[in-house]
């Protein structure tokens, strides 16, 4: 099986050696985003919301430029530096997926790059 790799114009660049999405198949392997302005780069300042919001809004430009949306996201795994912001989290996360949410694992984490509160990451299916 021949992968695809995505390199969406508008998400804000990986900070490493590696790609933002990947479709193998049916399937799209989106990497953990982390909440970086994709003009500037840089993360963005604020709360668990600000950040999460920044993050998921982010994946929604790696899932449009591959052709999806959130409907197709079957599986997300949310990395957190503290556990204690789960519900405010949540509340942006549910907005995301009002309907038929995805599977989903939500693990705390000592650090996360650039210092980000929060990272998810994605399986989509097309």
């Amino acid at each position: 099986m021949a992968k695809q790799i995505i390199k969406p114009a508008k998400a804000p660049a990986p900070v490493g050696p590696y790609n933002l999405a990947v479709r193998a198949g049916d399937l799209l392997f989106c990497a953990g985003q982390i909440p970086l302005d994709p003009a500037t780069g840089q993360l963005v300042p604020g709360d668990i919301k600000i950040q999460t919001e920044r993050v998921l809004e982010n994946i929604r430009l790696v899932l449009e430029d591959a052709g999806l949306s959130f409907r197709n996201v079957v599986k997300s795994t949310v990395f957190m530096t503290n556990l204690a912001d789960f519900a405010a989290m949540n509340e942006i996360y549910a907005k995301y997926f009002p309907t038929e949410a995805p599977a989903r694992s939500t693990v705390q984490v000592a650090a996360l790059p650039r210092g980000a509160a929060v990272e998810i990451e994605v399986l989509a299916h097309y």
